[in-house]
């Protein structure tokens, strides 16, 4: 079990929790942040408090040197470069809005640098592992073509999972082809699904959906097997599974279906910024990675089409 791991499940003295949860609760009401955003701040902030107690300090006590050495600490574990740049913005949160209600005198997080590191280029599948990895669910069973639907509609529109699974029916417009989508911050885009996802919509609602669920109230689009929304484990479960059946010997998540989705648009000519509307990203920066990724087109067309190619 990894140190961050370890962390999550300590106990935090109280006086640390109330100001996680003041701090965590300003973040909701002014920026709205999602679910899965404040468990993260949270988990990090419980992560410090918890190596904090152990030196016999608080969180609002603390100063630049003991955040130094808990940054050499993190080094010393081998942990990411990510997290630790992540936990960096997460403490810088925290002590302004700390110093902004007059709780301490001095932001400790003032000038430090983040954690030096790489751009990761995001992993993705081929066109031929994604044909590999729609076709493995069984379709003539319920859950099966539930999530080969899931599958399908992951592709064809680049949602997060998060996304995915909190679809409501209402949120599908099959007329029109496209989703409204509720992405982070609550923001809402349109998303264009193109005819096999909404074949595949179609059939799911028509033979599946009936049979895993016979609640009227139950608006949420993807059920699991008891008539219930899906988690995000369930569905990264069984994404797993279809990934061993179809022989994608790759380290696979539903959010490679995402960057699959995008840099295959790339390499069939999209443009950059029209991938950054369809992934709901509010920085064309974040979509800018992709273009690493799709770099082997530009060399087709060079070797294609240029006289010494």
């Amino acid at each position: 079990m990894s140190a961050d791991r370890r962390c999550t499940a300590v106990t935090v003295a109280a006086e640390d929790e109330q100001q996680i949860d003041l701090w965590l609760d300003s973040l909701w009401l002014e920026k709205g942040l999602s679910d899965n955003s404040i468990a993260s701040y949270r988990r990090d902030l419980r992560q410090y408090a918890h190596w904090l107690s152990s030196r016999g300090e608080h969180l609002l006590q603390a100063g630049r040197n003991s955040l130094q050495q808990y940054l050499n600490w993190r080094l010393q574990q081998q942990l990411r470069s990510s997290s630790t740049s992540r936990l960096l913005s997460c403490l810088r949160g925290f002590y302004r809005y700390q110093l902004r209600e007059a709780r301490i005198v001095e932001d400790p997080t003032l000038n430090l640098d983040n954690p030096r590191m790489g751009r990761p280029l995001p992993k993705t599948l081929t066109e031929q592992d994604v044909e590999s990895l729609l076709a493995a669910p069984d379709v003539s069973e319920p859950l099966g073509l539930r999530d080969r639907t899931m599958l399908e509609l992951l592709y064809a529109t680049g949602l997060r999972v998060t996304e995915l699974i909190s679809l409501q029916l209402e949120q599908i417009n099959s007329r029109l082809g496209v989703i409204r989508v509720v992405g982070k911050g609550d923001k809402e885009r349109l998303v264009p699904v193109g005819d096999e996802a909404l074949h595949w919509v179609g059939r799911y609602l028509d033979q599946a959906r009936p049979l895993l669920t016979d609640n009227p109230r139950e608006e949420t689009l993807f059920v699991s097997r008891r008539g219930q929304a899906m988690t995000r484990q369930t569905f990264w479960y069984r994404v797993r599974r279809y990934a061993i059946e179809s022989g994608i010997d790759k380290p696979l998540s539903p959010h490679v279906l995402r960057h699959a989705f995008a840099t295959h648009l790339l390499n069939h000519g999209a443009d950059l910024r029209v991938v950054q509307m369809l992934l709901g990203h509010s920085d064309l920066s974040t979509t800018q990675i992709y273009t690493h990724v799709a770099s082997h087109r530009l060399q087709q067309l060079h070797q294609t089409h240029h006289p010494r190619g």
